[in-house]
């Protein structure tokens, strides 16, 4: 079954599926749903099958291959693969966009067209999560980078909330088209200097760009790099993402935080440590601190907020912090954490938001000043948030709690300091979750709140799949780790960098093993 194109079939099923679901009659909306439920949950089939056949031993990083000529002339190819840090994401992203489906059943009723257009989109955006996860072409990389644009932006600016949603698509719009302009410079500048667009053949010792000066190196990472902190977001290019969020419908607010902003970071590993190692380096400090910032910015934020959707979207620049601050320690434990990070923020904050969507459709409202009392009257519903939330804050037993602990370690093992300040974000998180929580769960319960219902049987199964790999990955995370643990090792030794010694009392050791003095 290795010749089976699989990751073709992933990208191709939900396009056609999404321009089936878009030439349905008008009248045809509930059948638009259901086929769209049906072609993500044949998706998510598709992509753990060929989740089961990764191999972890193998010779070869990159696995699922298939490498066909697009544009001979200029050397453009239809490349795809995916290494062991791909693989998870995409599985992330399949398991995400059907639970958004289930959640978003009833959000777009009131849309001319019924919603039928807005399922469409959600297939279309889930080829091309899919496709530039799975990209081993630069060029390639960027057509699907670029072409996120086109759905993300309906989905905001029709569908979304509030009277502001059109402008906040275009401000999504102008900052993802600045960071995409930057990254086409940089990619014909990467052909110029390497004379190829595929990525196998671009990195290592051996790579086309394992000769380029130092100079040129350096601007072509700013150029990806700036590009993908755009996308991430980094302070201080984030401000789209929290005006983007508080106006989008919550299912598109999972797929722009939980995945979309994933393609930032893992562009970051991918492609600006393997292909320009030394720039890497260079820049280390500045990232650094810049990922401090947008921890603590982003957390001192979220605590001020007073919308629950633009809270979630300051806390996910908090984490993104995080998840950078692990890229750029330059060690195997920061870079596993991070890329294990990347998962179970999708997890944890795609059900933040799926739960307060949930709220929204009951009260109307994303206030928190709306709401008090919760548990009283919906019970399972307060009770999801509270997990969720202690799942953002990273409480031990909780997925993120993993992540951020291996962050922590490859962070104290590169420098102490950065660590240190780092912790300040996990004080910050455990105020505005809890405060959030207390604010419109706890209390006594106001009549116009007494029939707001708890979660019905459909929000329930949306929801709960989430809850259960919280929980699972939180006590046995192996099983991811068993496969982002390779790519990581090969990046590292793409970037040519090893974990510092650990120090044991007086003494540390080298890198044979042996015991030897501390300076």
């Amino acid at each position: 079954m290795t010749d089976i194109p699989w990751l073709t079939l992933a990208i191709a099923l939900p396009a056609l599926g999404g321009l089936g679901v878009a030439l349905l009659p008008r009248e045809r909306a509930e059948t638009a749903k259901r086929v769209t439920l049906g072609v993500t949950l044949v998706t998510l089939a598709l992509v753990a099958a060929m989740a089961s056949m990764f191999t972890t031993s193998g010779t070869e990083r990159l696995q699922f291959t298939e490498v066909y000529p697009w544009i001979p002339r200029f050397g453009v190819s239809y490349a795809v693969g995916v290494d062991g840090i791909a693989l998870v994401l995409i599985l992330m992203s399949a398991v995400l966009v059907p639970l958004v489906v289930l959640a978003a059943w009833k959000e777009n009723d009131d849309a001319d067209d019924q919603g039928k257009g807005y399922f469409a989109l959600i297939l279309i955006l889930e080829a091309m999560m899919i496709g530039v996860f799975a990209a081993t072409d630069i060029f390639l990389f960027y057509v699907f980078f670029e072409a996120m644009l086109i759905p993300v932006y309906f989905m905001i600016g029709r569908y979304g909330r509030g009277p502001d949603r059109r402008r906040a698509a275009i401000k999504f719009l102008l900052y993802s088209l600045l960071g995409g302009l930057l990254m086409l410079v940089a990619v014909i500048g990467v052909y110029v200097y390497g004379g190829t667009f595929l990525w196998s053949d671009l990195v290592g010792a051996e790579g086309a760009l394992a000769g380029l000066d130092t100079q040129p190196a350096r601007w072509l990472f700013l150029g990806f790099f700036i590009a993908f902190a755009i996308k991430a977001p980094m302070w201080p290019v984030h401000t789209w993402l929290p005006t983007a969020a508080g106006s989008s419908r919550p299912g598109t607010a999972v797929l722009l935080v939980g995945v979309l902003d994933k393609v930032g970071t893992y562009g970051m590993l991918r492609y600006c440590l393997e292909m320009f190692p030394e720039a890497a380096k260079w820049f280390v400090w500045p990232v650094v601190v810049l990922s401090l910032v947008s921890i603590i910015y982003g957390a001192i934020l979220a605590i001020g907020q007073s919308d629950m959707l633009r809270l979630i979207a300051y806390t996910s620049v908090s984490h993104f912090g995080f998840i950078t601050l692990g890229i750029f320690a330059m060690t195997s434990q920061g870079q596993s954490g991070a890329a294990l990070y990347m998962v179970n923020h999708g997890f944890a904050t795609g059900a933040l938001f799926l739960i307060v969507g949930f709220l929204i459709t009951r009260q109307g409202s994303s206030a928190i000043a709306d709401y008090q009392g919760v548990q009283k009257a919906a019970p399972v519903l307060a009770g999801s948030f509270l997990v969720v939330g202690l799942a953002s804050l990273a409480l031990p037993g909780l997925s993120p709690f993993v992540s951020e602990f291996l962050v922590f370690i490859g962070t104290f093992s590169f420098h102490p300091v950065p660590a240190i300040i780092a912790t300040v974000g996990v004080v910050l998180a455990a105020l505005y979750i809890l405060w959030m929580y207390q604010r419109t769960m706890t209390g006594p319960l106001p009549e116009r709140l007494a029939q707001l219902g708890d979660l019905s049987r459909r929000e329930v199964w949306a929801v709960a799949p989430l809850l259960a790999l919280i929980v699972l990955f939180g006590v046995y995370p192996q099983p991811l780790l068993d496969v982002i643990n390779p790519a990581v090792q090969e990046t590292m030794q793409q970037i040519d960098v090893t974990d510092p010694a650990p120090v044991i009392g007086d003494a540390d050791l080298t890198a044979d093993g042996q015991e030897g003095e501390s300076e």
